[in-house]
């Protein structure tokens, strides 16, 4: 993979293609997402980010060892994603740097796991398997309106946790809307990706700017719609931006998306937010959805315009589940009453492999020292 040519600061925003596909010019007319928290489970988001100054709350790490703030395996998925969601830019009128979909929104980080790059990742995916539902459920508690889970197990041994499937549950039952990528597998067999695939959840394929299904995206039912996965500007912790590409940026622009639609209605229940997102994609596939790119691609404007004409329908004890069941034996039916490329090291366990497939260096601060670039 070859390095992208070089870019100025004040060039980024232009190379953000992903904010006029998903029509943020309109979104934005009624909200910004003021007043939603976004919980990002990741590797931990570094909140003195210029571009995420002032967005990110005290969060909660469910590791407990590995690389720490300063170092360079620290943060750096999970940053890149709440870019993605809340970035606000930086510099002299915020002209500067990456802007988030949904930017007045709030970042609620929750570790729960390393990244590709950390020498204490292994350790971490044989001990911290229950990281992924202990976050999930730590997030619902902690304020949560939106749950992105940019990351997933699409192993060839990949199977339903029924901790973490409880987890989600429990999630949606408190009313958070919980997205998650549909894994990075395309090109690998497209094995079923955990958490995408559990009932409830919006799963988000990835297309590129011409709207076309990403080929390493995941093709699977559980597909709900698709977004931008594919030369998307990201921050790093290190202060430069690179070009990354994967599903997990994908699901981070849904669960923008999402913030949007939960801050001007914040009564919608998330199956009424799944629905919503679903019933609005634009660019429909042929018969009106497929395994590839879901219902079609997201698009917040036409959900916010959408969702006024909706009746919130009050939170229920337990969402409706996914009208198919679980490849392989899986849980119990529910009852109606009831460097880049380290990112994406398989994972046979614990809470999965990061969904980033790639990124190259786009831009780097003249404070910074040395030229380093993903390969």
């Amino acid at each position: 993979m070859l390095p992208a040519p070089s870019a100025h600061a004040d060039s980024i925003r232009a190379q953000q293609w992903a904010l006029d596909a998903l029509h943020t010019d309109r979104a934005w007319r009624t909200t910004k997402g003021d007043g939603v928290t976004v919980a990002v489970l990741d590797t931990g988001v570094d909140g003195s980010h210029p571009d995420l100054e002032g967005r990110v709350l005290d969060g909660k790490d469910l590791i407990g060892f590995g690389a720490g703030k300063g170092d360079r395996a620290w943060a750096r998925h999970g940053t890149a994603m709440a870019g993605i969601i809340a970035g606000h830019g930086n510099g002299p009128g915020r002209s500067d740097g990456v802007v988030g979909i949904a930017p007045e929104a709030k970042i609620l980080p929750v570790r729960v796991i390393l990244e590709g790059g950390d020498p204490a990742r292994k350790r971490a995916r044989s001990t911290r398997g229950h990281a992924l539902a202990q976050g999930i459920r730590w997030a619902a508690d902690h304020g949560a309106d939106v749950i992105n889970l940019s990351l997933g197990d699409d192993s060839k041994s990949a199977h339903p946790e029924p901790a973490e499937d409880a987890a989600v549950q429990y999630a949606l039952a408190k009313g958070a809307v919980v997205v998650a990528s549909a894994g990075n597998s395309g090109e690998e067999g497209d094995h079923i990706s955990y958490p995408a695939a559990y009932p409830g959840v919006i799963a988000v394929a990835a297309v590129d700017s011409s709207g076309t299904h990403a080929s390493f995206s995941t093709s699977r039912w559980y597909a709900t719609v698709s977004a931008p996965g594919v030369d998307v500007i990201i921050a790093d912790p290190d202060r430069r931006y690179y070009e990354g590409w994967g599903t997990s940026a994908a699901s981070a622009f849904v669960s923008g998306a999402a913030a949007l639609v939960r801050s001007a209605y914040p009564d919608l229940t998330p199956a009424q937010v799944k629905k919503l997102l679903a019933d609005t994609a634009r660019d429909a596939p042929e018969g009106g959805r497929d395994d590839a790119r879901g219902y079609g691609f997201v698009d917040p404007a036409a959900a916010l315009e959408a969702a006024g004409r909706l009746r919130p329908a009050g939170l229920r004890p337990v969402p409706a589940p996914h009208g198919k069941r679980y490849f392989g034996a899986g849980p119990d039916p529910l009852r109606e009453d009831g460097e880049p490329a380290g990112w994406l090291a398989p994972a046979a366990g614990g809470a999965g492999a990061l969904l980033l497939a790639g990124a190259v260096t786009l831009w780097r601060s003249s404070r910074d020292q040395g030229s380093r670039q993903f390969r």
